[in-house]
């Protein structure tokens, strides 16, 4: 056979068996005995090895081989992964349908989905072939998880869609392939996995897709991140345009006309999900039409036109032990309830959070009762309730100390709080907890610098304020106790890369009362400047939307203490970034600047960037972008095989632009 002959019969081989594998994995209904797969995998294996430069990516033989990874590559996300706001009651989905409905002037009609209890990942095919897989991670940024995601036999390593498209799912492990590998670890002495989504986290981040490949993984797919060739209207389309791709959905989503109807089905899987052969942990429901959706748009960190339902938290009994004091950044202490190991929507739990002295009042509850607890939103322990008819008469009533656990300081009450408060700015538990709120991911995000290493850091009096983070020698480092010449060179790395983040990072970590990441952009786009933000009054404040009045007085308050205006110059004089490095808007007249106030929408393939900067250009100059065709669109700008948006567009008579003139007119 010659290499011509080979090549062929390859082609015919890897379409007959990727269909073979869609029918069995996807479809659950094989039209062949899985001898014949077996058979028809093993001919072009051989066929492979007499010619290995015909192997190809899309080849069934390559979901898993290659060699173990050092370490996951970052992955950034042209569009954010964003997480989706909870309901945990009937009312809670009444007032997402009220709000929605206020938002917009069409009707409302609902699709409804399982919420699947596993990982959110995010597939890119070029070309038809499968190039690369990531995890969710911050929603901004994930790793690069593709060679484990290769062994996923319902993941397609082909497609017939020819352009770029991005298409974004849950990986899960079945009960079956949870029930087989913790047999497995327990005939292996190994530690067993506490319920499915561990172990399918666990799977994802295999250095070795050989391991991953032997976990028997499944995903549902469900979404698009970025697809260029998009023309459906409504996400039960896009649910079934994935389908038709040949990816695999979850069949039992629904399409409601009404929110009785949400509820209804709601009410149906809660029962019926002990019955189902994987886990879920509640209801997604999505305002099905795409057009109502970019209408209602997002919050800094979900989507408005979507909300996820949590089914109630599983309620166990256990005794409570004692009580311990935690102090917060802010100086708040909390109380938390230390208890004997129960286990709990598949965990062993021996905390839980109290809140305050007055919900410990409120429940009455006494050391050595036997409680209640949950997991609110699945996720955080709680107590809530106390058995009072099992009491003997040994438990002991608990009254809040009057001095922080931390340092002696008095603890106050402040004014229309109920948290009782350490004042001390010295207090060493608040200091530790600055600093690692300083270092999280929504703040500077210094990889390497988590938690652990903050604590490790303060207790051997390396670091005691922010600035002493950059002052850090590495020297210093090699001589701490897991602390090798590697992480210590990577350690320094990231925190000389986390000078340059942009101006709203380090405003977020510096901690500033009330001023959440979210407050943190909007003053960074607006002053641009430390300086600027510092010599701001209470009425250049105010008068910014989303800066209310306790926001405004306590951004004064803080630049006004002399101990931050000494940090503020300690961290200038250190080298970080002072300026805010995004897109802002710029004031100039719709005259002078054809993007202001205008709505544009973008499609087709460009040139000469990408659209995500050219959304951001246009952002950046007044403009808004929409993904969608209509009488309120007063731009269309066409890249190539623009599609039916062009089509509409011509047919609506909206101004059509190519990519030249978009270019023409960004730089005029």
């Amino acid at each position: 056979m010659d290499k011509a002959q080979a090549q062929e019969k390859i082609e015919s081989l890897k379409e007959l068996l990727n269909r073979y594998a869609y029918e069995y994995y996807v479809l659950d209904k094989p039209t062949v005995p899985d001898s014949e797969f077996d058979q028809k995998l093993e001919e072009l294996r051989k066929l492979e090895e007499a010619f290995p430069e015909l192997i190809t990516t899309d080849s069934p033989t390559q979901r898993v081989g290659g060699e173990p990874l050092a370490g996951f590559q970052k992955v950034q996300h042209s569009i954010p992964m964003l997480s989706l706001g909870n309901a945990f009651n009937e009312q809670d989905l009444r007032d997402f349908a009220r709000r929605a409905s206020q938002g917009t002037n069409k009707p409302l009609v609902f699709v409804c989905e399982l919420k699947i209890d596993g990982l959110a990942i995010a597939l890119t095919y070029e070309n038809g072939k499968f190039v690369r897989g990531a995890t969710r991670g911050d929603g901004t940024t994930g790793e690069d998880i593709t060679h484990n995601l290769r062994t996923i036999k319902s993941i397609p390593l082909s497609i017939k869609e020819k352009r770029k498209i991005e298409v974004r799912g849950e990986c899960y492990m079945p009960h079956k392939s949870f029930l087989a590998l913790n047999k497995q670890r327990e005939e292996n002495g190994e530690e067993l996995f506490a319920n499915p989504r561990n172990a399918a986290a666990g799977s994802l981040r295999q250095l070795d897709p050989k391991i991953a490949a032997s976990r028997n993984l499944d995903v549902f797919l469900y979404g698009i991140g970025e697809w260029e060739a998009e023309s459906v209207t409504s996400h039960s389309e896009r649910l079934n345009q994935l389908k038709e791709l040949g990816f695999r959905t979850n069949p039992e989503w629904k399409k409601c006309e009404t929110i009785e109807e949400v509820l209804e089905y709601v009410e149906y899987w809660t029962k019926e999900r002990p019955n189902l052969p994987y886990e879920i942990d509640g209801i997604v429901i999505k305002i099905d039409d795409l057009q109502t959706q970019e209408e209602l748009g997002f919050t800094v960190k979900s989507p408005r036109w979507a909300i996820a339902y949590k089914f109630p938290a599983e309620e166990v009994v256990t005794k409570l032990i004692d009580i311990e004091l935690s102090v917060g950044r802010t100086g708040v202490v909390t109380p938390t309830a230390i208890l004997e190991p129960v286990r709990v929507a598949g965990t062993t739990v021996q905390r839980a959070s109290l809140h305050n002295e007055d919900l410990i009042r409120a429940k009455d509850i006494r050391i050595g009762d036997s409680v209640v607890i949950k997991k609110a939103g699945d996720i955080i322990p709680e107590v809530v309730r106390v058995i009072t008819e099992h009491r003997s008469g040994q438990e002991e009533p608990y009254a809040m100390p009057s001095e922080c656990p931390a340092c002696g300081s008095e603890l106050v009450r402040l004014e229309e709080e109920v948290a009782l408060r350490c004042i001390n700015p010295n207090c060493p538990a608040q200091l530790q907890e600055g600093l690692i709120h300083f270092v999280s991911r929504n703040a500077m995000n210094i990889e390497g610098l988590g938690e652990k290493v903050i604590n490790q850091l303060f207790r051997e009096g390396l670091i005691q304020t922010i600035a002493d983070i950059y002052r850090l020698e590495r020297e210093e480092l090699l001589k701490l106790e897991r602390m090798g010449e590697k992480s210590v060179d990577n350690l320094l790395t990231a925190i000389e890369g986390s000078k340059q983040n942009s101006l709203e990072r380090l405003l977020f970590g510096l901690g500033i009362r009330f001023i959440g990441a979210k407050a943190a952009k909007t003053l960074a786009t607006e002053f641009v400047t430390m300086e600027k933000l510092q010599q701001a009054t209470y009425e250049d404040l105010i008068a910014i939307d989303e800066i209310g009045e306790k926001m405004a007085d306590s951004i004064v308050q803080y630049f006004s203490e002399e101990k931050v205006t000494a940090l503020i110059k300690e961290l200038k004089d250190l080298g970080l970034n002072f300026n805010y490095n995004g897109p802002r808007p710029v004031e100039v007249s719709d005259t002078d600047n054809p993007f202001a106030g205008k709505t544009i929408v973008l499609t087709g393939k460009m040139e000469q960037m990408s659209r995500p900067e050219a959304k951001e250009r246009i952002e950046a100059l007044g403009g808004k972008v929409t993904g969608s065709v209509s009488k309120k669109t007063d731009i269309v700008i066409a890249g190539e095989d623009a599609g039916s948006k062009y089509d509409k567009a011509v047919q609506l008579g909206i101004t059509i632009w190519n990519e030249n003139e978009f270019i023409n007119m960004l730089e005029g």
